[in-house]
């Protein structure tokens, strides 16, 4: 009885575990998806550089760094990332940058919660309060969710360019915050990822047009 009562306590241990994982973004873990992806130092750091590819014009498509062999359900993503406006950047360009989840295999579907770092730093009170932003691909842009949910799927938080920004996102069940430079407080709160219940797979460096992004130091906690 003692035995089984043992071997209970330490499955439920091992079942609350969380496994923390920092990521190499060397060239062999990394695949372009829509961008182009070096090795580069910006600020005395080595990081990662992705450019979206500038033949995909749409918004909001598949354009990241894909993760090799990783696969993420819940659990938490940690990274650092720094953003600055190309200059051959259309005039809607806000320094894009974030981080795509759930990948599937051919890159068709995915969810993202990304930064527009240029936004934060408007006069414009409109344009501020889009300085964060979740969508999930194909189904669900930033477009779509503005129609149907103004303001829901986007907020405000103090942040800017050419800086590096701390991006944690927890991920629980159907639920997503995102958090901003350790602050306790999350700075987006999405509670219901439109890919539902269960989903997994890749995770990638996410940039969007006139995006120059810049990665480093990240950090998977899969639950």
């Amino acid at each position: 009885m003692m035995e089984i009562f043992k071997y209970t306590i330490l499955m439920l241990f091992l079942n609350s575990f969380v496994f923390a994982q920092k990521v190499k973004l060397t060239d062999e873990n990394l695949k372009e998806v829509g961008s182009y992806v070096s090795q580069s130092k910006i600020h005395g750091s080595k990081a990662v550089r992705v450019v979206k590819d500038s033949t995909i014009l749409l918004d909001d498509e598949a354009t990241f760094s894909r993760i090799n062999n990783i696969e993420f359900s819940e659990g938490v993503i940690e990274v650092k990332v720094l953003s600055k406006i190309l200059r051959s950047a259309p005039s809607h360009a806000r320094g894009f940058i974030g981080i795509a989840f759930h990948i599937n295999q051919d890159n068709s579907k995915f969810e993202a919660i990304y930064l527009r770092p240029a936004n934060a730093m408007a006069e414009d009170q409109l344009r501020r309060n889009r300085s964060t932003q979740y969508f999930a691909y194909p189904d669900f842009k930033f477009t779509d969710s503005r129609k149907t949910a103004p303001g829901v799927y986007e907020s405000y938080e103090d942040m800017e360019l050419n800086k590096w920004i701390v991006i944690k996102i927890a991920v629980k069940g159907k639920q997503a915050k995102l958090y901003i430079d350790g602050r306790k407080q999350p700075s987006l709160i999405v509670n219901d990822l439109k890919l539902g219940y269960g989903a997994k797979g890749a995770i990638g460096l996410f940039v969007d047009i006139g995006t120059e992004g810049f990665f480093k130091d990240l950090i998977i906690q899969n639950e």
